[in-house]
């Protein structure tokens, strides 16, 4: 039975279910958390697969039909919580990262990625292969320049190398959904260090400089608080005056960034 309030749209094509976990590589020796395993439909297949698995389910009741089909597999633990609330960095054992798998529910889709980052920030995550609307698949994923790049993009990639693999029909699923959706993978990797950055003052950065998707950059940073003398000293060679922020590289605002702040 579907539940709106909890986006539940069960994964039902074999042949996609195999291609997720095929995506996310050999998992013999790694820990894998699985987002919403709903009816265990990539859950069966993990099970057999991966050194450890942990599904967090929201769901009452699908939580403990799950312990109950997993109840001789040692490796699989079940978790009843709300993965926003979960601190996925406690499955990672030692110095290992753990790996993640899910069909994100759209309405919260930009809250667990960034929930995955901040772990992922903690050097707690290696990869992930996820579910989501083909539209924020497509931002996720955008280059700078192209229409669908914005806060989203900039942010998962300061975080993450992102892969948009396939397309998925609403068929796949049960009840199917009003949208296509997106598996994209990630490799995290985040770049705060490389690119020279804070992570904090560089988050906060770039949700100011794509605040109002119209404005050119300079206009969102003027509104932000950033004076014009400031923004002449410290705006790199080779940016375009009038750029709008989608069409800066993350290279570009980090340079920007650290001009300003100097």
């Amino acid at each position: 039975m579907r539940k709106p309030k909890l986006g539940q749209n069960f994964l039902v094509d074999d042949a996609a279910r195999q291609r997720i976990v095929d995506a996310l590589g050999d998992a013999s020796a790694r820990t894998v958390v699985e987002i919403g395993p709903g009816h265990g439909a990539i859950t069966d297949i993990l099970a057999g697969r991966a050194k450890r698995l942990v599904a967090i389910e929201l769901d009452r009741s699908l939580a403990p039909e799950l312990r109950f089909r997993f109840r001789e597999q040692p490796q699989v633990e079940v978790v009843e919580a709300d993965v926003l609330t979960v601190n996925l960095g406690r499955f990672a054992e030692a110095d290992e990262t753990v790996d993640v798998v899910g069909n994100l529910p759209y309405y919260i889709t930009s809250d667990i990625l960034l929930h995955l980052f901040a772990a992922a920030a903690e050097g707690k995550l290696g990869r992930a292969v996820l579910m989501m609307q083909r539209e924020v698949g497509e931002r996720v994923a955008a280059a700078p320049g192209v229409k669908d790049y914005g806060l989203l993009s900039a942010t998962t990639q300061m975080y993450a190398e992102v892969e948009h693999l396939f397309t998925l029909p609403p068929s796949a699923f049960s009840p199917p959904p009003d949208v296509f959706s997106s598996v994209v993978r990630l490799h995290f990797r985040p770049r705060f260090a490389e690119l020279g950055v804070d992570a904090k003052g560089f988050d906060r950065f770039l949700k100011q400089a794509f605040a109002q998707k119209r404005k050119t950059l300079k206009n969102n940073l003027q509104f932000a608080g950033y004076d014009a003398e400031s923004m002449a000293r410290g705006w790199p060679v080779g940016l375009e005056p009038q750029v709008r922020a989608e069409g800066a590289s993350l290279e570009m605002m980090a340079e920007l960034y650290r001009g300003l702040r100097s």
